[in-house]
């Protein structure tokens, strides 16, 4: 079916039917903006490369807030940890960030957004890759698109089932420690995608600067479900 709008102006579109992603009380909790570009001077490559030295570095920019977040579109440094991310004989690396990360305590229950059913799931374990990994499909008033729920606890890998139904608000996963997400300070990395190919259990999170406007036109800023509707978040970056 031909759509005459995009699929950012359609989930905008159907905004106030979205579930919180993660739990957050407007009242009480707080979101600090995250920047990993190279602006970011703070961000050494000595913190980037050891998992602790960056997960101590990620509590202290909270200051006591419950979520950091940030990362849509945003060239970043910190993917220099991996060689995950690099190219074979010396290409252009594996640099923009194509979903969004929330940053928040291990454990922290993550669910979907809107109803629909878990297309796939896998342990991507790799040195800086997604680790346990759910992707979900929906049916938007009609359109379908695609969820990506990455850097997650490999227990909710064990009962998961292609094909499961899951209600809007659901909790169906929660973050993972750096055993099973990848290496990473514990944080959701949470990606929209339109066209998923025949990927099962992953799709690019991360893409290289000059195929830039091929990934966002399939990945289109997840802020859209995010806020203003599920969790209020300051308007940074491509948010």
């Amino acid at each position: 079916m031909h759509y005459t709008n995009t699929l950012a102006e359609w989930i905008a579109r159907h905004g106030t039917q979205f579930s919180k992603l993660v739990p957050f009380d407007e009242g009480t909790d707080s979101v600090v903006p995250l920047d990993f570009t190279a602006a970011n001077t703070q961000l050494s490559p000595e913190i980037v490369a050891d998992t602790s030295l960056f997960s101590a570095y990620i509590q202290q920019q909270l200051a006591g807030a419950r979520y950091g977040i940030g990362g849509y579109n945003e060239h970043r440094t910190v993917y220099s940890r991996s060689s995950h991310f690099d190219t074979a004989n010396g290409g252009e690396p594996r640099r923009l960030h194509l979903g969004v990360d929330i940053w928040c305590a291990e454990g922290t229950p993550v669910s979907a957004p809107v109803s629909g059913l878990v297309h796939s799931f896998a342990f991507n374990n790799n040195h800086g890759d997604y680790g346990a990994t759910i992707i979900l499909s929906h049916q938007l008033d009609g359109r379908s698109f695609y969820t990506l729920y990455g850097h997650l606890s490999i227990a909710d890998l064990e009962n998961v089932r292609e094909g499961n139904y899951l209600v809007g608000g659901e909790v169906f996963a929660h973050v993972g420690p750096p055993s099973d997400n990848g290496n990473w300070p514990p944080h959701l990395h949470f990606q929209v995608i339109e066209n998923i190919g025949t990927y099962i259990g992953d799709y690019p999170g991360v893409c290289r600067y000059s195929e830039r406007a091929s990934y966002l036109s399939n990945c289109p800023d997840p802020g859209l479900i995010l806020h203003p509707a599920t969790f209020s978040v300051p308007n940074i970056g491509g948010l």
